[in-house]
């Protein structure tokens, strides 16, 4: 089977060359659900770009009526991300030339629907598919503005940007933005509300609810209005579920393509596209249909910032679980006051499980150390 391959382009530099998003779409046989795909919004988070290579290779190998809708891939989809440099560090999460992070700047229709209430009422009859549509095509209709926006004058480059990627997602059923951490970091995904048995699909040990978010990162933008409606839905007395979903993959370490992360990824991808009818493969595990998975929320995140500045060491493994007392680290200090060098103890707060930790282990005070979830 092979894509329809198109390039996008993106941004034109002072030096005259272009930046490009790579779109590759494979269309089924047989029209079904959109599932949008993308990696790399952080610079450098890269181990999802290995994920999408290796899908596209395996789309190659099937035929058309194995698929039932469409599938869209965009690797490397922040390439001024992707190419910044600091030394031998990929940093790459921020546009530093607005200061905002690359995943906080999306559109959220959420909060610009202030008629949400009477567009429920009007539905309250209708089947899901009808509601799905009409919903829809308000959102575009309002996304289009941006567009005008655009055409009228300049604008920053962020909003140019975020203008692209989402124009390519509006109207999926299902995305999925491949992420790893900034840091050093299990391998996890992140959900939000009434979707953890669509969250086992992708056979990770562990999952984090996103109960607290503001809207502008870019799976939040995208599930957003959607959960949005199902809640006034429920205040009027129906209980609705869309079939749209939203989820981050985390995998691994940041400026690193981990083969076990990448692995995970992509067999977790291929069994969601297979239990949400998509896809039609027997190229999986045995064990897929009894996954089990750990669960926690985002609220219940603890992160550890140094309390003085110096050298961590001693510090406790990543993954490892942990009650309260525990130690977590040490932080060998350095003073400048005359004394000998003292080493500082620190201790968890909370029970809980290390999912992050810095890759830098020299910190000054107040930067990051490592993160637990309960």
């Amino acid at each position: 089977m092979q894509p329809v391959i198109e390039s996008i382009v993106l941004r034109q530099m002072a030096s005259g060359d272009r930046l490009y998003l790579q779109l590759y779409k494979f269309i089924g046989a047989q029209p079904g659900k959109k599932v949008y795909i993308q990696s790399n919004l952080h610079g450098a988070e890269i181990a999802g770009n290995a994920v999408i290579h290796q899908l596209i290779e395996f789309l190659l190998t099937i035929n058309d009526t194995d698929l039932t809708g469409e599938i869209w891939l965009v690797p490397v989809c922040n390439p001024m991300g992707t190419n910044e440099r600091a030394h031998h560090f990929s940093p790459g999460r921020y546009c530093v030339y607005e200061a905002k992070d690359w995943n906080r700047i999306f559109w959220d229709y959420e909060k610009e629907a202030d008629d949400l209430v009477a567009f429920t009422k009007s539905q309250l009859q209708n089947d899901l598919k009808v509601i799905r549509q009409n919903y829809l095509t308000i959102i575009k209709q309002q996304f289009a503005k941006t567009l005008e926006k655009l055409n009228s004058s300049g604008v920053p480059y962020t909003e140019l940007f975020a203008y692209k990627l989402q124009n390519l997602s509006l109207d999926a059923d299902y995305l999925i933005d491949l992420h790893s951490s900034t840091n050093q970091a299990l391998d996890y995904v992140y959900y939000f509300q009434n979707r953890e048995d669509s969250a086992k699909y992708f056979l990770l040990d562990f999952g984090i609810l996103l109960d607290k978010y503001d809207g502008d990162a870019f799976d939040e933008a995208f599930i957003k209005p959607w959960l949005a409606l199902e809640a006034c839905f429920k205040d009027l007395g129906r209980e609705i579920k869309f079939d749209v979903e939203a989820w981050t993959l985390e995998l691994g370490s940041g400026m690193q393509i981990n083969p076990d992360s990448v692995a995970k990824g992509v067999r977790g991808v291929k069994n969601y596209l297979v239990q949400k009818g998509v896809l039609q493969t027997s190229n999986l595990p045995d064990d897929t249909k009894n996954h089990e998975m750990s669960f926690a929320s985002s609220s219940n995140r603890k992160k550890y910032y140094a309390i003085a500045g110096g050298m961590i060491q001693s510090r406790i493994e990543l993954g490892t679980s942990v009650k309260a007392g525990d130690k977590l680290y040490q932080i060998l200090s350095f003073n400048k006051e005359g004394k000998l060098p003292s080493v500082i103890d620190v201790c968890a707060q909370h029970d809980g499980l290390v999912y992050d930790v810095a890759t830098n282990q020299a910190v000054n005070e107040g930067e990051f150390v490592l993160g637990i979830v309960s």
